[in-house]
């Protein structure tokens, strides 16, 4: 319905904000097509990233960071109406990257207050705003690929985290850096 899609529209611009895309616009505009099962009218997604842009098919104008903020923005508003306890993000956060990463990670915190979360991130940032933290790596086990999850304890989330931050070369100040992440939640 017309007014469903106008609050909707209005929910996610305001959550687009909250995702660093200050000015970003979005609606849910509603085309009229022939009557069939799924409904006499035709959904398209229509954004503005940017203060000053006209509205396009988010189809075709969004990048991949911004994607995954509006991607992350409509999970957000449209889990609030559903009875869905779980909710998986396979790295939502593409594209993005330091404060933008934070405050993705802070998102995905508060949703999971209410909702179990499961995100799959390789940003620290995102990371270190979780609960619970596994590592995932794969292995070679007589050529085939063999996933592991581990848990980590609090000992193992600061020095995945540090090996999330730099790489091969763990120093003790990317320690110190990881530690200061993990306590800032």
């Amino acid at each position: 319905s017309i007014p469903a899609a106008r609050r909707l529209s209005a929910e996610i611009a305001a959550a687009m904000q909250d995702l660093a895309m200050a000015g970003g616009r979005f609606e849910v505009a509603l085309e009229p097509c022939a009557p069939s099962a799924a409904g006499g009218e035709a959904v398209e997604f229509r954004v503005a990233a940017n203060a000053g842009q006209p509205l396009r098919s988010l189809a075709k104008v969004a990048s991949g960071g911004e994607l995954s903020r509006i991607g992350l923005a409509i999970q957000v508003i449209t889990s609030r109406d559903s009875a869905v306890p779980t909710l998986i993000f396979d790295e939502v956060d593409v594209g993005i990257g330091g404060r933008v990463a934070e405050i993705v990670g802070k998102l995905l915190a508060r949703l999971g207050q209410d909702r179990q979360v499961l995100c799959v991130t390789h940003l620290p940032q995102v990371a270190a705003c979780a609960d619970w933290q596994w590592r995932i790596a794969k292995r070679d086990q007589g050529g085939e690929t063999l996933s592991e999850m581990m848990p980590l304890d609090d000992t193992a989330r600061v020095e995945e985290i540090a090996r999330m931050l730099g790489g091969v070369n763990i120093t003790a100040t990317t320690r110190e850096h990881a530690a200061e992440m993990l306590g800032r939640r």
